[in-house]
């Protein structure tokens, strides 16, 4: 036999140092285990992986985005069941990963800022920078509560739109995306469908014993919330991809696609329905109401116009089908009356004379529920925000409000400016209206519930605002391909 013959494949473990490396990893692991755990377990296991992953997102910074969304749908669930790692912070990181890729892959040939050198990045960075600058409010006495609050706030928007507008190229991109939202979204209603009619698992019942119960069981009925942070979070995120799924589904042309999207959009109104969350149904009415202005059809405005209306005399004026529970429940978001709609406006007029003399606010992180962990004694910790705009109001006073509203409008004028006029193709156009409906829907929502900065909305909805930027410049390249196809094919 030839000593000094090179071992490859399996064969190269067989050396005595191999042996000894693996034996003694082997112990190391165990003892680590042994004292730290089962979370200490899969932190190891998932090692190998994460260096993989890493080195794919270094070859193909674009994946960074859909890892990031994928991590966005489960980060929350995975954390009733293992306790212990910040799965949410892994977005931070990935997005983070993917611009550094970007510099890496274009290091010598330079990096092409200028393809993010859209109106959308600026507003981005300004409203980031805003945020950045609230570390110095006089108000704020916890950096912790600003760091865990502003990730959804404003981080994930500075980071995913340019990494969006650095590495997405086609239509190719767009529709990953979609259908990686698509089918986490699909199964995130079919969770919500066996906790409603098989009911919790242990993991999800010590979550709702736990104090979750309070604001899930109501009237011995289970609002769903899937794999969520609460069925609040569930029930607009099924409402907004219910808009986005069922445009994109009356504008497509492949069957395939049809089938896709229509299925997706029963899914995602169902989900809205067993959440119980009442504020969703700002997201199709208002989605809606974008989308029948974006296809400038006077017939089809009169008939939604009319299909609105007979919704809202449905749940206003009749009582039909009110033993439905879910149906019953969505009614009284339709009642001015109201005790809870009569509480919330209440703590508004309590945080009108807070925040009279504090145009910067009370702190990022200093408001509603956060605060109780990280400032539990503060005047701010005890008044409850319920909306997503009355949260930003009281953390950043009204100088913030009017920032971040100006940030928000500006993005879905602009680019449904772009999704009218600068997209010809009427299946991708479909696309487009589809995520301009659905931010419209989700900014609405967000008046009664704080669900536009929460994962895994915030990621897609963040998304949806670069892509929307981008509509001109994919319109024409997909039109290239289509001309040169049928040349082709002639």
């Amino acid at each position: 036999m030839n000593i000094i013959q090179k071992r490859t494949g399996a064969a190269g473990f067989g050396t005595p140092l191999t042996v000894l490396i693996m034996l003694f990893l082997a112990v190391v692991f165990g003892v680590v285990i042994a004292k730290k755990g089962f979370v200490i377990a899969v932190m190891l296991m998932i090692i190998p992986f994460a260096l993989i992953l890493v080195t794919k997102i270094f070859k193909n910074p674009k994946l960074a985005v859909f890892i990031a969304v994928f991590i966005g749908f489960v980060a929350i669930g995975l954390g009733r069941y293992i306790k212990g790692p910040p799965f949410g912070l892994s977005v931070d990181g990935i997005l983070v990963l993917g611009l550094v890729a970007v510099i890496f892959r274009d290091f010598y040939k330079g990096v092409e800022w200028n393809l993010a050198a859209k109106g959308v990045t600026y507003v981005a960075l300004v409203w980031f920078g805003f945020t950045i600058l609230q570390l110095g409010n006089p108000e704020a006495v916890s950096m912790e509560a600003w760091f865990y609050s502003m990730r959804g706030i404003s981080l994930y928007m500075a980071l995913i739109i340019p990494l969006i507008l650095l590495t997405f190229k086609d239509v190719k991109d767009i529709n990953v995306f979609l259908y990686i939202w698509g089918i986490m979204s699909m199964l995130a209603t079919l969770k919500g469908f066996i906790q409603l009619n098989f009911g919790v698992d242990p993991w999800e019942k010590a979550w709702l014993d736990g104090g979750g119960a309070i604001t899930h069981i109501l009237f011995g009925k289970l609002r769903v919330f899937s794999f969520y942070s609460d069925a609040g979070q569930f029930g607009a995120a099924q409402a907004h991809i219910g808009v986005v799924a069922s445009i994109i589904f009356l504008h497509a042309k492949e069957r395939k696609e049809k089938i896709f999207f229509g299925i997706l959009a029963l899914a995602g109104f169902y989900g809205m329905l067993i959440s119980g969350t009442r504020g969703a149904i700002a997201v199709p009415a208002a989605g809606f109401f974008l989308y029948l202005i974006l296809i400038r059809n006077v017939k089809l405005v009169v008939l939604g116009i009319i299909m609105g209306l007979s919704v809202f005399i449905f749940f206003k004026y009749t009582t039909i089908a009110n033993g439905v529970y879910a149906i019953n429940r969505m009614r009284t978001a339709f009642d001015p009356n109201d005790p809870s709609l009569q509480v919330r406006l209440e703590n508004q007029r309590r945080l009108k004379v807070y925040l009279a003399t504090r145009p910067l606010g009370g702190g990022i992180g200093h408001a509603g529920d956060k605060a109780k962990k990280f400032t539990p004694n503060s005047y701010l910790a005890n008044v409850a925000t319920d909306s997503w705009y009355v949260m930003i109001w009281a953390e950043q006073g009204i100088i913030g409000l009017y920032l971040h509203l100006f940030t928000l409008f500006f993005i879905l004028i602009k680019g449904s400016y772009i999704a009218m006029f600068k997209v010809r193709d009427p299946a991708l156009q479909g696309k487009f209206f589809g995520m301009a409906a659905g931010m419209m829907g989700i900014m609405a929502a967000a008046y009664g519930n704080g669900v536009l900065g929460q994962i895994p909305t915030s990621l897609v909805l963040y998304s949806s605002m670069a892509l929307l930027f981008m509509g001109g410049e994919i319109s024409e390249k997909y039109d290239k391909s289509l001309e040169t196809e049928n040349i082709t094919n002639q």
